[in-house]
């Protein structure tokens, strides 16, 4: 129901929009969450589930589309300046979260007393410039994210749902699966711990994909479909949401639920992460077509990430 209600949006609004509600409704349920551990205080926790949900997007995501949607189709296309727009944007939160870190490993952990302001300061500029590109994807320039009008054609006699009705029902499925995410992740906190599974990986790797549930078969769907355009805007719009909305977002009410301010320099091994998924889905997005070989190396880097955090020592991740 999910991918239907985001489907039926996208058809009445386009392609940028359609992704945009479905990225934010699933956002809006991880960020309920992430609130819920910004009040205990679990910092590390928020921190590894931000960096997760970054990288889970950009590269489980968008590479399990294009390997779906290449199989089913030899290749499919969509707006290469849209897709680099969002590209950049990810660039730009990479680096945003690059300083911070930068800063606290040179000042020393206990002599960092200016990482406080930084993060404010800095979640004031990506909220700024998410603002930005909100005006820039849905108004100046809407025509890069409305669609290739690659996708199938729908069946005969299909009924086209009201706006109102489409996101109602987004809304509703995207409860649904987080409340049964939530579930989920519950029962596998005490799994994880007689399996020996750190903090990092399953921050990173299993709540943060079990958060993002709706996103991963709205952009599978959607592929399948040949409607790359609307799988990008899902899995890239997603990651540039929560980097340049949800993570600044966080550190500044951290100054009003939490125990203590919340700061922006996560853990050098997230920043790698993050570095790394920015780097390969640039180059992977950056043409305007997409073939399963391409959701295969997406998968690959995913992996390989996968496998470190796996065997890495246990050690905080924020």
């Amino acid at each position: 129901m999910d991918g239907t209600a985001t489907e039926q949006i996208a058809e009445r609004t386009g392609e940028g929009i359609g992704g945009l509600l479905n990225a934010t409704f699933g956002n809006a349920a991880e960020l309920i969450i992430a609130l819920a551990a910004l009040r205990g205080g679990l910092y590390d926790v928020v921190k590894a589930s931000l960096a997760g949900s970054v990288v889970g997007n950009i590269l489980l995501v968008l590479g399990i589309s294009m390997l779906a949607g290449g199989l089913r189709h030899k290749e499919q296309h969509y707006n290469a300046a849209g897709a680099r727009s969002q590209a950049t944007m990810m660039t730009l939160a990479a680096i945003a979260l690059i300083v911070p870190a930068a800063y606290r490993a040179a000042a020393g952990e206990l002599n960092a007393p200016g990482l406080g302001p930084i993060s404010v300061l800095m979640s004031l500029v990506l909220l700024a410039v998410y603002a930005a590109n909100l005006v820039f994807s849905l108004v100046t320039h809407r025509a890069l994210f409305a669609g290739s009008g690659n996708a199938e054609e729908k069946e005969h006699g299909e009924e086209l749902w009201s706006a109102p009705r489409a996101a109602l029902v987004l809304g509703a499925a995207t409860v649904a699966i987080a409340w049964i995410s939530e579930i989920l992740v519950r029962a596998l906190e005490p799994a994880a711990e007689s399996v020996g599974l750190s903090d990092a990986f399953m921050g990173v790797f299993v709540v943060a994909i079990l958060g993002n549930a709706a996103e991963h078969s709205t952009a599978v769907v959607a592929a399948m479909k040949d409607r790359m355009d609307l799988a990008l805007s899902i899995a890239l719009g997603s990651s540039v949401q929560v980097a340049l909305f949800v993570a600044p977002v966080l550190v500044l009410l951290s100054y009003f639920v939490g125990p203590s301010p919340m700061d922006l320099a996560f853990h050098g091994g997230l920043v790698l992460t993050i570095l790394l998924a920015v780097w390969i889905s640039g180059q992977v997005a950056a043409d305007g077509r997409s073939d399963w070989l391409r959701g295969v190396q997406l998968l690959a880097v995913y992996l390989i990430l996968a496998f470190v955090f796996y065997f890495a020592p246990e050690r905080a991740p924020g």
